[in-house]
């Protein structure tokens, strides 16, 4: 009897040390979430991969996304399941209401799927973004064997993995040909694509003995909320109206320093956030600044304006639509159309609105006493064969020549003097006949000169 009780005791020894032991290890877990609940595009995938990093940073056993998309890009959905597949810490997921598309791949990556009552997964066929028709068969054939092995590597059936992308292909019982498979939770969990229903991912881990874990979510930090805020459209299309109007004001008036700078600061806040982004690569920033440099060398070594300008516009307007969009070299098939029309109309909004204020504040920018300083107006003396337009009240009507090109503004001379002076818009080359036809301020406005 002494034994028997002796046993007994020594049993409930071991059984409370155990289930504090349990205890202590559940309240000692870290469960880092993070959410997947937008379009899968280039933003996404850094999010994801800031997400995963912090996740290690911190220690996590255990990572659960939060999942709500219809899917998105095809490059960017590979590059998210393989970082998932990548993770050292177990990694599951909570479908909240859709995984579809780019957003069933990212599931199926993970160890463990968790729906929410009511979610569905599937309908992965690969669309083009200009109409939302089925993409090419290459593009299916690459969807298939990253869900096939995809499916393989996490014990999944991969032939449900493919039908899911690819109306062609019937499994009996499970789908019919003509279309693709998309799961709802009752279905997924039949064949193996779902652990379990939960309402929260609260009760996904009280249902894992982790009531009591730490979770952490993920925040966005200050620098990736001053990222978001560079890539709002409507600030990159003042950014492009400070590139444009910094770059034509520093080359009428080259040596003011001021244009310039505030151009190269636009440049860098509008191109970072998007290169950070991976929407705008090397090449892309690199026709850019070609651009620049072709339009610099029409307006300074070339007389007129012929190709060089119009490639260095043309480059400039490519390197900075091209910049705000995820497309693959010249690949636009995964661009969405409303995207590309954005990222156009920004850009050209932009140049239109930069060029106007251009064209109406150059003659006005000699008036101003911030620029009677830096500018020729004030100093050089009549003595020298330099007049300003302030000596010059009689001038009106009389002929010249451009003495600098107007490119709308530059310098005439007339009866040997040398004035200031801005075309109406057009530009006008050295040595060309010019006639004054208004003397207010401190340059002369002309127009050409025909006899």
């Amino acid at each position: 009897m002494k034994i028997y009780f002796s046993a007994l005791f020594l049993f409930l020894i071991l059984a409370s040390q155990l289930i504090l032991a349990q205890t202590d290890t559940a309240a000692n877990k870290k469960v880092f979430t993070f959410k997947i609940d937008t379009d899968i595009d280039p933003a996404m995938t850094r999010r994801v991969k800031l997400a995963l990093e912090k996740a290690e940073e911190v220690n996590a056993d255990l990572i659960v996304i939060d999942m709500d998309t219809y899917g998105g890009a095809v490059n960017d959905a590979d590059e998210i399941r393989t970082l998932i597949l990548n993770s050292t810490t177990p990694v599951y997921v909570f479908i909240n209401k859709d995984a579809a598309s780019a957003g069933a791949l990212i599931s199926i990556a993970t160890d463990s799927i968790y729906m929410a009552p009511g979610a569905s997964i599937g309908a992965a066929t690969v669309v083009n973004g200009a109409d939302g028709a089925a993409a090419p068969d290459k593009y299916q054939s690459y969807m298939r064997s990253m869900m096939r092995s995809t499916a393989e590597a996490k014990g999944r059936d991969p032939k449900i993995a493919e039908a899911m992308v690819d109306e062609k292909i019937e499994i009996e019982g499970v789908s019919e040909e003509g279309s693709v498979i998309t799961f709802s939770v009752s279905e997924a969990e039949k064949y193996g694509f779902c652990e379990g229903q939960y309402d929260s991912i609260e009760d996904i881990l009280a249902a894992q003995n982790l009531g009591d874990a730490e979770i952490i979510a993920y925040e966005i930090g200050l620098s990736e909320q001053i990222i978001a805020f560079f890539l709002n459209p409507a600030v990159s299309g003042f950014l492009i109206l400070i590139i444009i109007g910094g770059l034509y004001f520093e080359l009428q008036t080259p040596g003011v320093g001021f244009p310039i700078l505030a151009s190269v600061v636009a440049v860098f806040l509008y191109f970072i956030p998007y290169y950070l982004n991976g929407l705008a690569e090397n090449w892309e920033i690199l026709v850019f600044f070609i651009g620049v440099i072709l339009l610099a060398v029409e307006l300074f070594v070339i007389p007129g304006f012929g190709i060089f300008g119009v490639l260095g516009i043309i480059g400039i307007l490519t390197g900075l639509v091209l910049g705000m969009i995820p497309n693959q070299n010249f690949n636009f098939d995964f661009v969405p159309a409303a995207d590309l029309f954005g990222a156009l109309l920004t850009v050209i909004l932009a140049a239109i609105v930069s060029v106007g204020l251009v064209f109406w504040l150059t003659p006005k920018v000699n008036e101003w006493g911030a620029f009677k300083t830096i500018t020729l107006a004030s100093t050089q003396q009549r003595s020298e064969g330099y007049t300003s337009s302030s000596y010059a009240e009689t001038l009106n009507g009389k002929t010249g020549t451009v003495h600098s090109r107007l490119r709308p503004s530059g310098r005439i001379e007339i009866d040997g003097d040398v004035y200031d002076a801005y075309s109406r818009g057009e530009f006008i080359d050295q040595g060309e006949k010019i006639i004054v036809i208004s003397t207010e301020g401190t340059s002369l406005k002309v127009k050409k000169w025909e006899a």
